[in-house]
């Protein structure tokens, strides 16, 4: 018996040293070979978020295939992507968060890597919409000791320090933790902007055995910062720093604390159990005040524009935990892996929201001169307020089953269902509305290996999302064809799809669709394909292309036939790095430069307004001056493009500027 050989590739422990991931749990929670997996699934590692300086989910995402960002411009209080269209939910190590609408912005720097799920798959992770899913997967303790530590500085006064290291606490390793953080003082690039930052996570593992691995981690994210500029007055161009906003009325807050315990234990013979629980408590809200002057481009003497004072402030906590039973076996020329588990999810939440609106609203608000703006202070207490409690309670049981014929063709079957309660209490009003609903989904995948370098498939998935008590779960349904390509003479992956989308049973006017009950269906259908290679030493490439035909149908409705909104027919992007190895006096130089395409799109659904095309440029240089010390400067927006990223019929918001960020980083 030869001894064990432990390789560390291209797999979740070596996404610090390659763009190019071959395994994921992106699909499900079944760890599994992407070119096996019958549906596609992009990894973000981390190395590519260093290489890039991505330091945003939007950047981070950004060079990905069939994902639209930025599509809100200048307003900050959220992560905007689309995936195929909709917008998705997040996960974070398999356990659900929310829709990127609405959520926390996240921290890329917590996490080892980003998975990427296009299209419908609530077998896999629960609750979503159909366009896709990201599952954030967070970094934990490992073996032996490492590093880094970095100081940035660059655009709008920015300040950051961040670590990154480990050690084993006992010399044989059965016990290791982690210290990660960051610290970052900032502006925006608007005047009266803040974007400062305290992030800190430690996590401890312990292994027992070489069968059982304990890991706990906790984390602590605080962020004050602002949300938006206000927007710029329609029919005018003002460079992006003009703030139209109000200074004293104008903060963006998250204070949230987390703890998760992941656990895995292997029986042997075939037999492994896995579970995540995770514990969180957020605080966190903004307040700002926003141009909304619809008839303001139309009468150039008029300089006043009408502004609506905006408020959003809550709590919520959420104990959510999942375990599962993997069992693996092989019968002759047939490999199966099945795949069982529960899990339960715990959500209180409260919500309390004002606002208040122009005088031609019959509201207070006062407006703002644009050629002299003057400003008038906080309002005090909004007129238009709601405050509610939302209490949800899901249970979940599912199954996948997976076999392999003669190591070429792998059948797959997702089935899950969740069981839903729902509560939510208007406390002004002192009413409460309850719904309890149980969801059946299923997915069905067929792939198979033409060689071991190429393998094509087609899928079938489903999902369901709750938009809210006492109206019916969204549904989505997905067709896929794909087909797959992973040289063997270098690390690469290549995936191309077309597929038929469809979001049905649309019940509500609220965000992220803004659709009335009278809508049928919203169905996208498109074509993704991605690559991404090392395809020398000194050669990295990333690049993508989709195309999204959409249409909202609404039978006898004013937006049958329609693109959804934010919805870009043609996307593409490229991103590229070239290394001159050093000789001795200097050290490794690397070149990065980048380009995205952005189609245009229309800013409503009734579309009436429509963006222009638009290409920006981002670039990257690094230089090791030793073999632990590097030197890196990042530019997103390298031309400082300019294009309106959406026009809400009361106000411009433009796409980002230039920013240009330069790091000193020591690893060990």
């Amino acid at each position: 018996m030869l001894d064990t050989i432990a390789v560390e590739g291209a797999g979740l422990t070596g996404d610090s040293r390659t763009i190019v991931a071959t395994e994921s749990t992106g699909a499900g929670k079944m760890p599994a070979e992407i070119l096996e997996t019958p549906a596609s699934v992009s990894v973000v590692t981390s190395r590519e978020i260093a290489e890039r300086g991505a330091d945003t989910i939007e950047k981070v995402v950004q060079y990905t295939a069939g994902v639209v960002t930025d599509y809100y411009g200048s307003d900050d209080r959220f992560d905007y992507f689309k995936i195929r269209g909709f917008s998705p939910f997040t996960y974070r190590d398999g356990l659900v968060l929310g829709r990127s609408w609405g959520g926390v912005l996240e921290e890329p720097y917590a996490f080892e890597r980003v998975e990427v799920l296009k299209g419908a798959s609530s077998t896999g992770f629960g609750v979503s919409d159909p366009g896709g899913a990201v599952n954030y997967v967070t970094k934990t303790p490992k073996e032996g000791r490492f590093g880094e530590a970095y100081v940035t500085g660059g655009s709008f006064d920015h300040k950051e320090v961040g670590f990154d290291f480990g050690d084993d606490l006992i010399e044989d390793g059965t016990l290791s933790y982690r210290l990660t953080g960051k610290l970052q003082r900032s502006d925006a690039e608007y005047d009266y902007s803040q974007d400062d930052e305290n992030f800190i996570m430690g996590g401890l593992t312990w292994r027992p055995t070489d069968q059982t691995s304990v890991s706990i981690v906790f984390d602590h994210l605080d962020k004050d910062g602002t949300p938006s500029g206000g927007g710029h007055p329609l029919g005018t161009d003002f460079e992006r720093d003009r703030f139209f906003g109000e200074p004293g009325f104008n903060y963006l807050d998250t204070d949230r604390n987390t703890f998760t315990l992941l656990v895995d234990h292997d029986f042997e013979n075939g037999l492994s159990f896995n579970s995540t629980a995770r514990h969180s408590r957020n605080k966190g809200g903004f307040g700002y005040a926003y141009i909304y002057d619809a008839q303001g481009a139309n009468d150039p003497s008029d300089t006043e524009a009408d502004r609506i004072f905006f408020q959003n402030e809550g709590t919520d906590e959420q104990f959510v935990i999942d375990a599962n039973l993997l069992y693996e076996t092989h019968f002759d020329t047939v490999e199966s892996r099945t795949l069982v588990g529960v899990e339960y999810n715990k959500i209180d939440a409260y919500g309390d929201t004002g606002s208040e609106y122009p005088a031609v609203w019959d509201g207070t608000a006062p407006g703002i001169d644009w050629t002299n703006p003057v400003h008038s202070g906080p309002l005090g207490a909004l007129s238009n307020r709601t405050v509610t409690e939302n209490d949800q309670e899901t249970r979940a049981i599912y199954l996948q089953q997976d076999l392999t014929f003669f190591d070429r063709l792998t059948a797959t079957v997702g089935l899950r269902n969740d069981w839903l309660d729902l509560s939510e209490t208007d406390v002004i009003a002192k009413t409460t509305e309850s719904g309890d609903y149980s969801e059946f989904t299923t997915r069905f995948g067929l792939s198979y290996k033409l060689t071991d370098e190429l393998a094509t498939y087609v899928s079938y998935a489903e999902s369901v999302a709750p938009p809210g008590t006492g109206t019916e779960p969204t549904t989505g349904t997905q067709y896929e064809i794909g087909v797959k390509y992973q040289p063997t003479a270098f690390p690469g992956l290549i995936t191309a799809s077309v597929y038929d989308l469809t979001m049905e049973n649309i019940t509500t006017y609220e965000a992220p669709t803004y659709l009335p009950a009278t809508v049928d269906k919203i169905r996208h259908r498109g074509f993704d394909v991605e690559g991404k290679a090392e395809v020398t030493a000194n050669i990295d490439v990333i690049a993508a292309y989709s195309y999204i035909d959409s249409s909202i149908e609404e039978p006898g409705g004013s937006y049958d036939g329609n693109r959804f909104a934010q919805v870009p027919e043609h996307l593409a992007s490229i991103w590229g790095t070239y290394t001159f190895e050093g000789d001795g006096k200097r050290g490794d130089m690397t070149f990065g430069l980048g380009a995205r395409y952005i189609g245009s799109y229309y800013f409503d659904n009734a579309n009436t307004r429509k963006s222009e095309d638009a290409v920006v440029f981002d670039a990257a240089f690094t230089y090791a001056f030793s073999e632990n010390t590097s030197f890196q400067v990042n530019a997103t927006n390298l031309f400082d493009e300019k294009h309106v990223a959406n026009n809400d019929g009361g106000a411009l918001y433009y796409n980002p500027g230039r920013a240009i960020y330069a790091t000193l980083r020591q690893s060990w």
